[in-house]
């Protein structure tokens, strides 16, 4: 008779969760958010367990230098809600690159993570400066290559 094999299962305390921070110099948008979700949720490690918070934490600088592929820049737009009868407003990618290019990269990670309580708790885990500073130096984050 063999013996059963047991299935490694991390639980949240057992992960150590590191700092990375990413440059987001050049980097095209889509491609920069899928390896930002996917540290975010912990899949590039070895441990990763799909129903626990297991990813490190990303800080993202230079957020306004990213690229987008295409005429996504004139074509794409960003929509949100005033909350008042008629209050549908939106921007392109050009001008939301201008005003508030943080969002634009919390944006493109958020639709890449889980749509359920666990997805958000990730997503607070991403931290998205505009200009090369941040204010996090004394969690001593290590540089994180993005291909």
């Amino acid at each position: 008779m063999r013996k059963q094999q047991n299935s490694y299962i991390l639980t949240a305390k057992d992960a150590d969760k590191k700092w990375l921070v990413v440059d987001a110099t050049d980097k095209v948008v889509g491609r920069l958010a899928t390896q930002i979700a996917d540290v975010l949720r912990g899949k590039n490690s070895p441990k990763f367990t799909p129903n626990t918070d297991s990813g490190d934490y990303v800080i993202v600088v230079n957020a306004e230098k990213v690229t987008f592929t295409g005429k996504k820049l004139d074509d794409k737009n960003y929509f949100w809600h005033s909350n008042h009868i008629g209050g549908i407003k939106k921007r392109t990618a050009r001008e939301q690159l201008e005003k508030h290019p943080e969002l634009v990269i919390t944006d493109a990670v958020k639709g890449m993570l889980p749509k359920t309580s666990l997805g958000r708790k990730q997503l607070t885990k991403l931290k998205v400066f505009k200009g090369p500073n941040h204010n996090l130096e004394a969690q001593k984050p290590t540089e994180f290559k993005v291909k």
